[in-house]
């Protein structure tokens, strides 16, 4: 047993843990934060990304107690209150998803994709998101609404860091 201590969302957790537990399994069974999924459970599908300090992390095959002090944010940590984040209304807005089991992990690679290219510099075009998505497979919808919502974000995302500075 290894005692794990992270931030997840904005607070402070710690649990004692095996040490082989995964960090999906430290987030869907330790702290019922089940937006997470588990597609596939060898980092093929992307249903089960977060972020880690930051960047996109497949949690299905993250240790938990490689990640104590870490900061841990899940689709339930996004919103600001009842605000959507961006990403989860454009989601919404071009109907990018359909059965939504994989949505989750697509609005967290989003998110890290569209901050990634932000803060390099580079713009984002749909052949560089087919490109990033990658990583993630989603059944039903083909992917094309998925791609125009994340477009929508990014140009949505840019205008919030531009009013903020």
């Amino acid at each position: 047993m290894t005692k794990v201590s992270m931030t997840v969302n904005g607070k402070a957790v710690s649990r004692d843990v095996p040490d082989n537990t995964l960090l999906v399994e430290y987030l869907r069974e330790g702290l019922r934060l089940t937006g997470t999924h588990v597609g596939c459970d060898t980092t093929q599908c992307g249903a089960c990304v977060v972020h880690v300090n930051g960047k996109s992390v497949k949690s299905c095959t993250q240790l938990a107690a490689s990640l104590d002090g870490a900061e841990v944010t899940t689709i339930e940590g996004i919103a600001a209150g009842n605000d959507l984040h961006p990403m989860q209304v454009a989601f919404n807005d071009h109907h990018g998803l359909q059965c939504g089991y994989c949505t989750p992990g697509m609005i967290m690679t989003g998110i890290d994709m569209v901050n990634r290219y932000q803060a390099e510099g580079k713009d984002l075009t749909e052949e560089a998101i087919r490109f990033e998505l990658e990583g993630n497979i989603c059944r039903c919808t083909g992917y094309h609404n998925i791609v125009k919502a994340i477009d929508d974000a990014a140009g949505k995302m840019s205008s919030v860091a531009k009013a903020a500075e």
